[in-house]
């Protein structure tokens, strides 16, 4: 299982999905946080196709799709002595911006990156590209005891030149369409247009992906994906068994919550060098699952999640859930009912772990997608919504991203009283499809 494709590219996501999480965190450490890590992967993947040289190794890199090459340009920068190295970073920006003021702005990027070497993607890349494809038929299927909807749209400027191998790969690879429709003067109505095509492909769960502010006439590419999925428990709460119960946000603070409970045989893991506990609860099928991770005790002075989230990486994930690992016991488990809807403007998050030229107007390289090569990321907005009842789950999310023209002994009980993370995880691809973190009832 471990050599192919669809693993691989589950690999990165899945580690995508924890390094997005921690910023996430970072930003608000009490806030509930929700998002589907693979919708936002297959937008910018989609975005990925048609980019070029740094600006392409950057997003792969921030995406896990390969592994950052730090180490090596370390070595190369340890012969120079600081002051070396000062006055040469200082005599290249100064003759780039002589000379960048007199290049028409098609040759400046030539100037900004005169070491970069342009080549078209290798096998790597369409490796990747493949793998997305073929774990997106993995995960639709039909007659499945679970509603799982992903849907990939492109919204182009008329009249635009697009390169016509971009168009043939994110329909043939992502089954996503280009729909010619007019930013540049009528805006308003191609963002009405899009934010009703996701609502449909979202049950109506996604309003309002794209504000108002978020498309204007320099608007050429809208890139969006839609992923939505209700499943019931394959051990459904009683609603007659719910009660109201105190949930504890932190060590001094509680909220009312209707408390679910139900005393059945379910997959258990207690994990003692991060003090917590770790609960698998299926969905009809047992394709899907929900994974909780609950701490044994509120222990810091925020939510007492934060040894958790810290000691929390890909490989500890996999390792905490492995069901060969986890115990099948009789466990008393209280949970609470809630619901989530939550929305992230994914620039600067994105720009802060390395996906840095997509958004410079003068270093991004989407002449994969442009003929013009004119074209600069300008937002990647998400929006996400779940709700957990006594029947099951029902999630969904959106992502755009928007092109514009430059200008110990297990115990029997688990209680989720208190702050914990969950994902919702597709078994047989080990891929997260959504994650998040419940810390304050609304």
């Amino acid at each position: 299982m471990e050599t192919s494709p669809t693993y691989n590219i589950s690999k990165a996501n899945t580690t995508f999905a924890l390094d997005l999480f921690k910023k996430l965190s970072d930003a608000d450490k009490t806030a509930n946080i929700f998002y589907s890590p693979f919708s936002i992967s297959s937008a910018l993947a989609m975005v990925m196709l048609g980019t070029r040289c740094n600006t392409s190794t950057q997003m792969s890199e921030v995406l896990c799709f390969t592994e950052k090459a730090k180490e090596e340009g370390a070595e190369t920068t340890s012969f120079q002595s600081p002051m070396q190295s000062q006055m040469q970073t200082r005599m290249q920006i100064q003759t780039q911006m002589q000379q960048s003021s007199r290049l028409p702005q098609y040759l400046r990027k030539m100037v900004a990156k005169p070491n970069e070497k342009c080549l078209k993607p290798g096998k790597e890349e369409d490796d990747v590209h493949k793998s997305f494809s073929e774990l997106l038929e993995e995960l639709i299927k039909k007659d499945a005891p679970y509603a799982l909807s992903l849907a990939n749209r492109l919204y182009g400027q008329q009249c635009d030149q697009f390169v016509e191998d971009f168009l043939a790969k994110t329909k043939s690879l992502y089954q996503a369409e280009l729909e010619s429709v007019d930013f540049q003067t009528n805006a308003e109505a191609v963002r009405v247009n899009i934010n009703g095509w996701v609502e449909e492909q979202t049950q109506g769960k996604i309003k309002d992906l794209l504000a108002e502010d978020k498309v204007d006439s320099s608007t050429i590419l809208v890139l969006v994906n839609a992923i939505y999925f209700k499943g019931n428990w394959d051990k459904q709460f009683k609603e007659d068994s719910t009660v109201d119960a105190l949930f504890r946000m932190n060590k001094n603070d509680s909220k009312s919550v209707k408390m679910m409970q139900q005393k059945s045989k379910f997959l258990f893991a207690s994990i003692p060098e991060a003090s917590c506990q770790v609960l698998e609860m299926p969905y009809k099928g047992k394709d899907l699952s929900m994974l909780i991770f609950l701490p044994n005790e509120i222990e810091d002075d925020s939510t007492g999640l934060e040894k958790l989230e810290k000691e929390l990486t890909y490989e500890k994930f996999v390792e905490w859930t492995r069901r060969d690992m986890m115990g099948e016991n009789e466990v008393e488990v209280k949970l609470p009912r809630f619901k989530m809807e939550e929305s992230y403007d994914l620039k600067e998050i994105l720009k802060s772990m390395g996906m840095v030229d997509a958004f410079d107007v003068t270093m991004s390289d989407f002449s994969g997608m442009s003929k013009a090569n004119n074209l600069v990321l300008s937002e990647v907005v998400h929006k996400a919504f779940v709700e957990v009842n006594e029947e099951g789950t029902e999630a969904a999310a959106a992502t755009a991203a928007i092109l514009m023209e430059r200008a110990l002994l297990i115990p029997d009980t688990f209680i989720a009283d208190h702050p914990f993370l969950f994902f919702i995880r597709h078994n047989s691809t080990m891929s997260v499809l959504f994650a998040g973190r419940y810390c304050s009832p609304e």
